[in-house]
């Protein structure tokens, strides 16, 4: 059938499998109450705890098209947290509407800069990704906790908790942003032609510099809007708990988000990408922690099940799988041609000679 082949029927089927453990497990789990004009139950709390993976999701899914990797997500989510906790804190009103806004302000601004240096290291410098985003990675942690003094910095400020715990139209905030910029994101890369050069450059970025395509401006878009998604990530994380642990803030989101990704259909390879995939990842993997919570399993376990689910469904996803699925079906044995459909060439008698 075509739905199997598609490229999210698995991971859809991976979700609908989780929601059918909780729902047996806790027949309440579907429900969603009204209370004081707000929306409550399990599946709110997915969407809200989801969002800030969505927002790194998203940024490491571009740049994952074009060929590259951003491990210092969390770092950023780290340093975006602590510089404006340590703004807001430090004013003297820190419940001023005009004072978190400064500090949203230099804590996006100073992640859209850092993204802009992982982006300058790969596109100019020509270092590998991995290890130019390594260098953030390790060095982002230290800067966040020079801003912090070393300390958890905690704050008491209404405007900036409405981030991660407020609610507008009946909705988490954090739920409504993290959905509008997913929306901007894919009307930019699919009603526009920013998603076909990002694919091309992930394809074969020197035949697109040809091609009159600027690649190198391409990479550090990408890479620049992978930080700027991370800080909101990180405001979002910070004001959820109103505190900023440079320690622990956003600590392996950045595989979350990959295994997202993964999870969503996009290739590791670069080129094709599907933001829709990504979305759906995102709360697999936030559906998974809860589901691991609702049954009583270990925390420390949550890992193992996450490894079982993401090569469950990188597995069905492969082509080798795919092919075989669709030659059973067929009541055929097997694909004697191989995944790209070619007959193995028989041995000659010098090389069975020798």
């Amino acid at each position: 059938m075509g739905i199997v082949r598609h490229r999210l029927f698995w991971p859809v089927a991976a979700l609908a499998l989780l929601i059918v453990v909780n729902t047996i497990n806790t027949p309440t789990f579907l429900r969603i109450r009204v209370r004081d004009g707000h929306l409550y139950g399990a599946l709110i709390d997915i969407l809200r705890n989801s969002s800030p993976l969505l927002l790194v999701a998203v940024g490491m899914t571009l740049v994952i098209a074009t060929r590259g990797i951003d491990l210092s997500v969390g770092a950023v989510v780290a340093i975006a947290g602590a510089v404006a906790l340590t703004y807001i804190g430090s004013a003297p009103d820190p419940s001023s509407v005009g004072t978190v806004i400064t500090g949203i302000g230099i804590a996006l601004v100073l992640s859209l800069v850092l993204g802009t240096w992982n982006g300058f290291l790969v596109s100019v410098i020509g270092i590998q990704p991995i290890i130019a985003t390594l260098v953030l990675m390790t060095a982002g942690r230290g800067i966040a906790m020079l801003i912090t003094g070393g300390m958890i910095t905690t704050i008491t400020s209404p405007p900036y908790k409405v981030i991660g715990s407020g609610y507008w139209a009946a909705l988490p905030v954090s739920v409504i942003v993290a959905g509008t910029i997913f929306l901007v994101v894919a009307l930019l890369t699919r009603r526009t032609a920013l998603g076909m050069l990002i694919e091309s450059v992930g394809i074969n970025p020197e035949a697109s510099r040809l091609a009159g395509v600027r690649s190198r401006s391409i990479i550090w878009t990408v890479y620049a809007m992978s930080a700027l998604f991370a800080g909101i990530a990180g405001l979002m994380i910070s004001s959820g708990v109103m505190a900023a642990d440079a320690n622990n803030a956003g600590m392996l989101i950045e595989l979350d988000a990959i295994l997202a990704v993964v999870i969503g259909g996009t290739s590791l390879a670069g080129g094709k990408f599907s933001l829709a995939g990504t979305m759906v990842g995102a709360i697999v993997l936030e559906t998974l922690d809860l589901t691991v919570t609702i049954l009583g399993i270990p925390p420390a376990v949550t890992p193992l099940f996450k490894a079982i689910v993401v090569i469950a469904v990188v597995v069905m996803q492969s082509p080798i799988v795919r092919n075989r699925l669709a030659a059973r079906r067929r009541g055929e044995p097997g694909d004697p041609r191989g995944v790209h459909g070619v007959q193995p060439a028989e041995p000659s008698s010098a090389e069975v000679t020798v």
